[in-house]
């Protein structure tokens, strides 16, 4: 959906694209496309350690980290300068993000408190809907409290409460937590104070209402995922239950 959308948006605003790259044979595209086979055998080799097991989510990212800066001094990119330069970028960023992260706690923290969360989830639970009532309504609440938690404590105060209503509603969990990361992803994008609108703005340098008016398409594509995916939940369904089934 993402990619029809910038697709679409591309033939539709020529003038605000940049310049095409120059054309290339067939045979240099293959030439150049050896280039991609380190850092495809390095994230290859990130996500073998993480589902086999062997390394944390953590630790996979320190060996990215790693492998990154392996393969940029072999083909010879690696410099005191470079490798400077991206330490200083990604510290402040990383930064920035924290502070917001640290905003977002305090928030968290006292909405937990007031126990606003549990009991916006228990009524709901109390309204005693139909199963796609109950998938409208955890909708609605999820970008509510968008305005007000991030991503993690909306997920870690509503799930105590949610779960067992949705798996009474005979919903399978698995389709249950891909249908909350698309809500919540909502919620993070919703104007006018959705949590990843300020990050986005802080790193871009453009004002709230720039961003949010970029991100209303992709909040409005999101809608229409949750809808597929309820309309059709074998999308989502089918592979786990192919993998996972004796």
């Amino acid at each position: 959906l993402y990619s029809g959308y910038i697709a679409v948006w591309s033939l539709l605003h020529p003038a605000r694209m940049p310049p095409p790259e120059p054309r290339m044979s067939f045979r240099q595209k293959l030439r150049e496309s050896a280039n991609l086979i380190p850092c495809l055998l390095l994230i290859g080799l990130v996500f073998a350690t993480l589902l086999l097991g062997w390394a944390t989510a953590t630790e996979c990212a320190a060996w990215g980290v790693l492998g990154s800066l392996l393969i940029a001094w072999w083909s010879g990119s690696l410099s005191w300068e470079s490798f400077w330069a991206s330490v200083m970028g990604a510290t402040r960023v990383n930064c920035m993000i924290m502070l917001i992260l640290a905003g977002a706690s305090f928030m968290s923290t006292a909405m937990a408190f007031t126990g606003i969360p549990v009991a916006l989830a228990a009524w709901v639970d109390g309204m005693q809907l139909s199963p796609f009532g109950l998938i409208a309504a955890l909708t609605v609440m999820y970008i509510v409290l968008g305005t007000a938690l991030d991503g993690i404590s909306m997920i870690v105060l509503t799930t105590s409460v949610v779960i067992p209503m949705v798996s009474q509603a005979g919903f399978y969990l698995v389709w249950f937590g891909i249908f909350l990361v698309l809500i919540v992803e909502m919620a993070e994008i919703s104007p006018p104070v959705g949590f990843n609108l300020f990050v986005l703005q802080t790193m871009s340098g453009k004002d709230s209402n720039t961003v949010a008016l970029a991100a209303l398409p992709f909040f409005f594509l999101l809608v229409a995922a949750v809808a597929i995916i309820t309309a059709f939940p074998g999308l989502v369904t089918w592979l786990p239950r192919a993998v996972f089934s004796p």
